[in-house]
């Protein structure tokens, strides 16, 4: 009786490193578009501002373009708010 709760700690533990360590390789993966893709995406953004159809040139990865998103919201949120 005493294995089960630290074979239940074991497979929660093997589950958290397992889920981590593909996640971390999902968020890192390389950026595979080719360069007609990388140039509609950033025709298609155009009308979001230059600055961020330019980023669609480059290449970035998950985590790189999940960070852009999160600082164009907070700008996005800031402008919102400070209208007067």
């Amino acid at each position: 009786m005493s294995n089960k709760p630290t074979a239940t700690y074991l497979l929660i533990a093997v589950v958290i490193v397992s889920i981590s360590i593909i996640g971390y390789n999902v968020l890192n993966a390389p950026d595979r578009r080719d360069a007609t893709t990388r140039i509609s995406d950033a025709v298609d953004e155009l009308p979001n501002g230059i600055n961020k159809a330019a980023r669609q040139l480059e290449s970035r990865t998950p985590a790189e373009k999940i960070e852009d998103a999160a600082h164009d919201m907070g700008d996005d949120l800031k402008r919102t708010t400070n209208q007067q």
